[in-house]
């Protein structure tokens, strides 16, 4: 996809992965529409990117499911959705506060999950579209204290995975992101549970893990929507991990090459 012109609309934009992903998708000549709950943060890296700010909750659904329409009312088409909100509490289960189960999945899964569904027939109105979920390598190995985290980070790279199933044929493209220790804030909030930052120092000490500069993240990503790769992986060092776990998807779209991939009242955008 050329991006010049582009309007790309980002998720958890005000700080960490998601201010480096817009900067980045800036100087490729795209218009970076921002959503993230930190008001003054997010007008000064709008400001600072010429892009436009859009504050929301993605916690919330109401707020969800009228984002992507209030985005293309205020600024214009969405061409580029990148799910990168996201939110991580280490804790045991049974310990967890109650919302915490909810909240996580609700962020990290659901709110993205909605916005692809309300995206996608719009992107597809306008001849084709991409889509780029940030998901975790937590979502093939889990830490003690992440189970929430870890299942909600899962869900959303298999649901990405059904999103190339149902538009195969279609020009919907699909990145998944899968990270390691990125630093940003939630990252150090690993710290506060001593059995999550023991395995995190565990991996660090075998050399499995190593933490990446969140540019180096928002520079793949931009190239991967530009070449339309369908992975960006880091550390590198642990993309096999993650090959090996995506095998399955890959063979089970082989085996159903020519099997119809929507129903005769699926939203296509072919009118």
């Amino acid at each position: 996809m050329e991006l010049a012109g582009k309007r790309v609309l980002v998720t958890g934009a005000s700080r960490g992965i998601g201010e480096a992903i817009a900067e980045k998708f800036a100087d490729a000549g795209a218009t970076v529409a921002l959503v993230a709950r930190s008001k003054e943060l997010l007008a000064e890296v709008a400001g600072r990117r010429g892009g436009t700010d859009h504050p929301a909750d993605v916690a919330d659904p109401a707020q969800t499911a009228d984002l992507i329409g209030r985005v293309e009312d205020e600024a214009g088409p969405v061409d580029v959705l990148v799910n990168n909100a996201g939110i991580g509490i280490a804790a045991n289960v049974a310990d967890a506060p109650a919302e915490v189960l909810r909240t996580t999945t609700e962020v990290n899964y659901l709110a993205p999950a909605e916005l692809c569904r309300r995206a996608i027939p719009q992107m597809l109105e306008r001849g084709g579209g991409h889509i780029v979920n940030v998901s975790s390598l937590s979502g093939i190995a889990v830490y003690p204290g992440l189970a929430a985290y870890a299942a909600s980070k899962a869900a959303l790279s298999h649901f990405t995975a059904g999103l190339r199933a149902d538009f195969r044929g279609l020009p919907i493209g699909t990145t998944l992101v899968e990270l390691g220790p990125v630093a940003t804030e939630l990252l150090a909030g690993a710290d506060d549970y001593e059995p999550t930052a023991a395995s995190f120092a565990r991996f660090y000490r075998l050399r499995f893990a190593v933490q990446v500069p969140r540019e180096k993240v928002a520079e793949d990503i931009v190239d991967a929507v530009r070449k339309g790769r369908r992975h960006v992986r880091h550390p590198r060092r642990l993309a096999g991990l993650a090959a090996v776990v995506e095998m399955p998807r890959r063979a089970t779209e082989l085996l159903l090459t020519g099997v119809p991939h929507r129903g005769v009242n699926a939203r296509t955008g072919d009118g």
